[in-house]
Parts: C-alpha cells; structure tokens; sequence
C-alpha cells in the first residue's frame, strides 16, 4: 500500500473522478478531492499532504494563486499543476515564482503521473526531513554555543583553581622538612626538594638525572630494584642511609615510595625521604637502657626459679599439694618473665646488629622434627592434625641452628596456639635450586587483610581489634633472624580460613641426600 496524503484539486468532476479511481488502483488510500479551490484551503489549514496536484484554469482561483496559498501553508509539499499545451507559459511562471515541483500537460500519461506523484511524495518527505533536521541542529547550535559559552568559564574557574593548588602544592614541596624525590622506573631522579638537596648535600643541578642508588643505600638492597616490586600499594623502606659530601657523614634515614602515575605503562614514583637521626638517637638509648635493666633482671629471675626448683623438689622439705600448686604457679610466671627477658636481649642484639651468627652445616628435617616433637603434645590436646611435608628428608643447611630454632618454634607455636580444635597444622620443607623455603599453614581464624602489613613489626599483637596474649616480640624477632640470613619471610592469610607463614633462605642448601 502506498503512503502519502495527496489533494487534488480540479473544477471538473470527471477529472477528480479519474484521479479518485487512478490512485486507488495504485493503492494510494489517503487521497482527498476537491472541485473548489476555496474549499481546498481550508482543508489545508488543518492538514499537512505529502503532494498537492492543481488543475490551471479554475474559477474563482486558477493554479497559480491556490498552488501561492498552498505554498504558504506548506512551503516543503510537492506541488504539481495541471496545464494545457496553450498555459506552459504559465507553468514555467509557476516554477519560478512558487516553488513547483512539475507541471503535467493534458491529457497526460499515467505511468509517468504515478512516477511523478511518487516521486513528489518523497520528496515531500526529504524535504521535511531536511527541515526538521536543519531544526535540531539550529537547536543544537544554540546548545553549544550555550555550553561553549559555560565551558570557558568553567575552564577559567578551573585554571585558577588549578594554578592555586599548584601554588599551595610548590609551597608544601618546597617548605617541606622532609626530603622530596621523584623518580622514574629506572630510578633515574626527575625532580628533588630543597629538603632533598640538603640531605644529599649537592644543587638540584648535581642531582637530576642520576640514579638514586649513587645517593641513597642499604647494606642489604639498592632502591631502584625494590621500586620494581611497587605495584599500586606503598613501599616503606627503613635502615638506608644518605652519605653528604659536604659533611661526610652518614645520615641514617626511612623512606616512604608510592606510584604517581598507576594508570600509566611507564612508571613514576614520589618518595619521601625522612631523617631519622634523632629517632636514632632516642632509640639506642631505649635500646640501651632495656638491655641493661633486662639483662640485670636475669639473675635474680633466675634465683628465684632455682629457690622454687628446690622447695619442689622437696630439698627444703615436704610440700603439700596445696603448697606445690601455688610454687608451681610461681615458677611457671618467673620462667615466663624470663623467657620475655630473653626475648627483648635478643631484640637489642638484633637491632644493634651485636649478634654474630654463628652458621653451621646441619639437617633442616632433623631439627625442624626435633621442635615438632616438643609440641606435638600441646597441638594432640586440641586434636589438631598436626603434620611435616618434606620429600628429601636429607637436606642440609648452612645457618646458625639455634637462631632458626628460635623462628621454626614461634611459628608452630603461633600456629597451633591460632587453631581451633580438630584443626590441620601443616609443616612443608621444600628446596628449590638450593634455596630453602619453609612454610607453616594452617586452618586457624586467619588475620584481617589490614592487620598483615604490622604483623612482622615490633610489640605487634596480630590483630589491631583485640589484643592476644603474646609479647607481639616472636614474629619480630623472626623477621630480624631470617633477614640477617639474608632471606624473606612473609604471610598469606585469609580471615576465617587460615594462615601460611613461609620464609626462604637463598644459596644455602649444600648438601642434598637421597630421598628417605
């Protein structure tokens, strides 16, 4: 079925009737016909066509002055006039001054009127599409123009306020007491702080563009490889040192590291370096003053278990049992103390870099089954599958015995003291092109994602929602004895699932058996 609404109008019946009956045959439905041209206008008034088609001479009104009312009311319709051969004088007229479509003569051929009313129907309907789309886009012209107009002075607005924050930012950088670096992926310095400058002691000139590890140092790593495992997270270092030529001293400092650019293939950092001379300072006196007072502590700790040894032992005579319990309770809190005497003696060694390891060769499975055997009993009181994964059972070490004693005991102890009962406790020795990796897991509460970052630092309790029980000193000290190894402990965990403590010690396997 054909589409378009068309009007014809013709002041001879017959002609409308011919029309009436051509266009329902070509399926043309919505076709109206007028025999006054009057009448026809009014109609117009309310309704759009698609095509008008206009007989020339009318009385009352000919072609020309209806076909001028229609393209007032209508200037994007396609309008078509019926002429004679005599009136194409007129027709031309038409076409210049109203806008007209085509003019047929009479009598005309109706394959070419139904071409030519087709092709008047769309072009009606282009026509009206243009018009509305010139509509929108003058529509969106004026939104632009409105929006460009409110961009520039959302653009001006935000200009300032950048160029007061980079002021407020210049101020903070450049008066800030801390040293300020930014480095690239290499760790190449790009750009340094006053503060900065006077901690390396050279112009900003002397410093941009050389690497960070010709200023900055550690006895144990160089900056620029532990910018490469920085990922999104920050990177705290401790223990480095900046060496000032004009003074010639070593300045001991902590440095905080963070990306600048996460979303970037090629990596930027901004480090922030901190003297820590006076914390130093304040540190070693603390230190100092707990070793003599712990150490001064010792002897009459240990007096007063050996006194309680012999009343137990009945050297002093017969006890009851009442009497023995509450001796019993005395001794057990003294070796207690003790035991934290110790572990802060050790502490101070380690942080004062007094204790010489003494390393040997020795079966890391032997002594890891020796520690495992002294605490098997306390993890079948709660019935925990407690177990050793090792498939050589022949691996030898090269470490100080009793300091890795120390660590392997923390960790089964915390391991077992964690999970609950009918829990799994899973001891695994591994070596791996001769580095040694131990690891302790469990199916324990595990440790909120928040906490782990802290839990290898001094007095930390493993958890900053309660405090536990321990002196927050064993995985501390832990950490001290692997490192001055030269190896790394770590911790996996998940809340309500478990824990893995794992630590490796590289180049140290030197000796490997038969598998047992």
């Amino acid at each position: 079925m054909n589409k378009g609404k068309i009007v014809v109008v013709d002041d001879e019946r017959i002609v409308t009737s011919a029309f009436s009956t051509l266009l329902k045959v070509e399926g043309f439905s919505d076709a109206h016909f007028f025999n006054n041209p009057k009448e026809a206008v009014e109609f117009l008034k309310s309704n759009t066509p698609d095509l008008v088609i206009s007989d020339f001479l009318m009385p009352e009104m000919n072609g020309l002055e209806f076909l001028s009312e229609v393209n007032k009311l209508h200037p994007e319709v396609s309008k078509i006039l019926l002429t004679g051969y005599a009136d194409k004088e007129n027709a031309i007229k038409a076409i210049n001054e109203i806008g007209l479509y085509r003019y047929i003569e009479k009598p005309w051929n109706n394959d070419d009127l139904i071409i030519n009313i087709k092709n008047g129907i769309e072009r009606s309907y282009l026509l009206s599409q243009l018009r509305q789309k010139i509509s929108e886009l003058e529509i969106a012209k004026k939104e632009l123009e409105k929006y460009s107009h409110n961009l520039e002075e959302l653009v001006e607005e935000r200009t300032a306020d950048l160029k007061q924050s980079n002021a407020k930012l210049e101020g903070i950088v450049n008066y800030c007491a801390d040293g300020i670096l930014i480095l690239n992926e290499d760790g190449i310095i790009e750009q340094v702080n006053p503060a900065c400058e006077t901690l390396i002691g050279l112009v900003n000139n002397k410093i941009i563009s050389a690497s960070v590890d010709d200023f900055v140092f550690s006895k144990k790593t160089f900056i620029s490889k532990e910018l490469h495992k920085l990922e999104e997270n920050e990177l705290f270092l401790r223990d480095f040192y900046i060496k000032n030529p004009l003074s010639n001293n070593l300045i001991p400092v902590e440095i905080s590291f963070a990306r600048i650019n996460p979303d970037e293939t090629f990596k930027r950092f901004v480090g922030v370096i901190r003297d820590v001379t006076e914390q130093k300072k304040a540190d070693k006196l603390r230190d100092d003053f707990i070793a003599t007072l712990t150490h001064d502590l010792r002897t009459p700790i240990l007096a007063a278990i050996q006194t309680l040894k012999f009343f137990l032992d009945g050297a002093l005579g017969e006890l009851d049992d009442k009497q023995k319990m509450l001796l019993a309770t005395m001794q057990k809190s003294n070796e207690d103390l003790l035991g934290l005497v110790n572990a802060l003696l050790e502490v101070y060694k380690y942080d004062a870099e007094k204790l010489i390891l003494n390393k040997t060769d020795f079966n890391i499975y032997e002594l890891t089954k020796l520690v495992y055997d002294e605490l098997k009993p306390l993890a079948e009181s709660k019935n925990i599958d407690f177990s050793i994964d090792c498939d050589n059972k022949s691996i030898e070490i090269q470490a100080d015995r009793s300091e890795l004693r120390r660590v392997i005991c923390n960790l089964l102890g915390n391991a077992i003291s964690y999970t609950q009962e009918n829990g799994k406790v899973i001891i695994t020795i591994k070596n791996e092109a001769n580095d040694l990796i131990f690891s302790v897991s469990d199916n324990g509460c595990g440790i909120p994602q928040e906490d782990i970052p802290n839990m290898f630092q001094r007095f930390s309790q493993g958890t900053s929602k309660k405090r536990s029980a321990g002196t927050g000193l064993g995985l501390y000290l832990s950490r001290q004895i692997i490192e001055s190894h030269g190896g790394k402990i770590w911790l996996e965990s998940t809340l309500n699932k478990g824990s893995e403590f794992s630590f490796i010690l590289t180049d140290t396997v030197n000796v490997i058996g038969a598998i047992q």
